[in-house]
Parts: structure tokens; sequence; C-alpha cells
């Protein structure tokens, strides 16, 4: 279920530009998303009990909120390639306002509203603790800097794994195949004698030794439906070239 709350009034079409006014530029929209399981609990007391016990279990909270971004970013990559429109794209938990699981009846749902939830903590459903969301944080903006001020420049194979990455999360398993494959044989280019680090040789020596591997799940996604052991590969092999990548920044502080 899809709402835009407080969304401003259409502007009239000007043909000349007027002048900018200071400040923000009014009000903006809000998307209020939910998402809504088809298996209906049998009453309202198996629902609370249901919530309950997710609230005793924040990793079970977590998976139960992921459920939901998921089934978002299915409808966006659906949107995207039936408009053909490449810059509608998926999006992260740490893009949400606020995340709630919860229940309700069907009138309620279907209007975004719920009988009873749980709202997660802003920034909680970024895996790993304050640590891991400071240097999320922090990272990125002093890569972006680099880039922006012409000192790195950034690698194919970075752009081609984190799109495997992201078609692995959203269960486009031929995607990432077929991504895993050209962002492999892009860092094994790239990034060869890049650090002098016995576990970088040892990754890149894995997905060299493994590169037919890598190449006959891409074909097997090319041909239609994966089987488990080109899953299995893609599973396995994506995480090693994310390694040597992380390793690289990590290193290069």
């Amino acid at each position: 279920m899809v709402e835009t709350i407080a969304a401003p009034r259409p502007a009239k079409r000007r043909r000349r530009a007027r002048e900018a006014e200071g400040g923000p530029p009014g009000e903006l929209p809000l998307t209020r998303i939910t998402a809504v399981k088809a298996d209906p609990f049998a009453n309202d007391s198996e629902a609370a009990e249901w919530l309950q016990q997710l609230s005793g279990d924040h990793e079970a909270l977590l998976d139960a909120a992921e459920d939901g971004l998921r089934l978002l970013n299915r409808a966006l990559s659906v949107l995207r390639a039936a408009s053909g429109d490449p810059y509608v794209h998926e999006l992260g938990p740490e893009r949400a306002l606020a995340i709630r699981v919860g229940y309700g009846s069907g009138e309620q749902v279907a209007e975004g509203e719920w009988m009873e939830a749980r709202e997660l903590e802003p920034g909680a459903s970024v895996r790993g603790g304050r640590r891991a969301r400071r240097d999320a944080d922090l990272r990125p903006q002093e890569r972006i800097a680099a880039v922006l001020g012409g000192r790195e420049e950034l690698d194919v194979c970075e752009t081609m794994l984190i799109r495997a990455r992201l078609d692995l999360d959203t269960g486009r398993l031929r995607e990432a195949a077929l991504q895993l494959q050209v962002g492999v044989e892009a860092l094994l280019v790239e990034l060869r004698g890049a650090l002098q680090d016995p576990g970088h040789e040892e990754d890149m020596a894995v997905l060299g030794e493994r590169r037919g591997e890598i190449g006959n799940a891409a074909s097997t996604a090319l041909r239609g439906e994966m089987n488990e052991a080109s899953v299995e590969s893609v599973r396995e092999l994506l995480p090693v070239a994310e390694r040597v990548l992380r390793r690289r920044r990590v290193l290069r502080g």
C-alpha cells in the first residue's frame, strides 16, 4: 500500500524562471509504504502474542522489517524495468523516517494504520552496532571528497560488485550472477598487486582459480533459472570480492 502524505500542490507552469526565495522550498511530500502479509492471524490474541514475541527478539524484529523492505524494493525494480526509467532505484532502511512492525485489520492496514505496532529506533536497521554505523557514516564522506577532489578514481569493479550485492539481496539471482562475472573480471585486472598484503593475494588467488565457476553461474543465468550450485557459487564468491574492496579501503585509511 502506497500513500503520499502532505504532498504540495502542483505549481503553475511558467514559461520563464522566477526569482528564487531564500530558505527551504516549502512543504515536502512524505510517502508511507505498508507491506501486508497475505496470511492473516486467526484472531487478535494470536496477533498480539506474535508481536510480543517479536518485541523480545531484536534480530527477529529486524528480519520482519527487512521482509517489508524487500517487497518494496522488488516493486521498485519492476517499476524501473516496466517504465524504462533507469533513475528509479531501490531504497535502504536508513532512508526511512520511521519503521514499524505490527498488525491490524484489513481495513486498517489498507490505510497504513495498525491495531498495535513496534517502532524500530533510528539506525537500528544497520546491523553491527554503533561503531558500524559510525564507520558507515564517515568513510563514504571521505571517499566522496577524495574522488571529487581528483585524488582517487572509482574502479569499474566497485560499481559492478555493488550492483551484484543489490541484486543478490533483493532476490534477483540471475542478475547477480551476471554482475558478479563482470565485476570479478574487472577486479582481477584493476586490483592486481594493489596491496602488499597476504590476505589480498590469497583472496585474489581464490577468485582467479574460480573464474570458471563464476562464468558457469553466469551462463546458467542466461539460460534461465539458476541451479543450486550456481546460486551457492554467487553467495560464496561475492563476499570474497567484497572483502578485497573492503581490505583496500581499510588499509588505505
